[in-house]
């Protein structure tokens, strides 16, 4: 599997994990000192999975999401990886109906004892 491959692969991964909740994996897949930027952030950079584990700790709604990654661009240079796309996410609503929103992000990875590590992010607010 090329590197481009490889880290495709682990973005839809990502993603997975985050829709399911499974924050055991998310940790696995991130560096501790992940840096982002992010809507819920309101413009601060944040560093650190504490941040994120807030979210994960919240009580779920029990209704489906899924995550798509739409038109990716990846780029390797040397041990790092840049990751672009659109992200699709689809849910079903309190009153039964499903939406779709989208997000623009940018997720960096670095290469860490020979695994991949995602390191930084950057994610802008939901549109439709």
């Amino acid at each position: 599997m090329s590197a481009e491959a490889e880290v495709l692969a682990l973005s839809r991964r990502l993603l997975q994990v985050i829709d399911s909740g499974d924050w055991a994996a998310y940790a696995s897949l991130c560096d501790e000192g992940l840096s982002c930027f992010e809507p819920e952030a309101q413009g601060q950079l944040v560093e650190g999975l504490d941040f994120h584990k807030f979210y994960f700790d919240m009580p779920g709604t029990g209704r489906p999401k899924l995550s798509t990654i739409c038109s990716p661009q990846v780029r390797i240079i040397g041990d790092s990886a840049i990751v672009t796309y659109v992200r699709a996410v689809q849910r079903i609503n309190a009153d039964g109906s499903a939406s779709v929103s989208t997000t623009e992000e940018t997720r960096i990875w670095a290469k860490q004892n020979g695994q991949w590590r995602h390191v930084h992010f950057h994610r802008s607010a939901p549109g439709r």
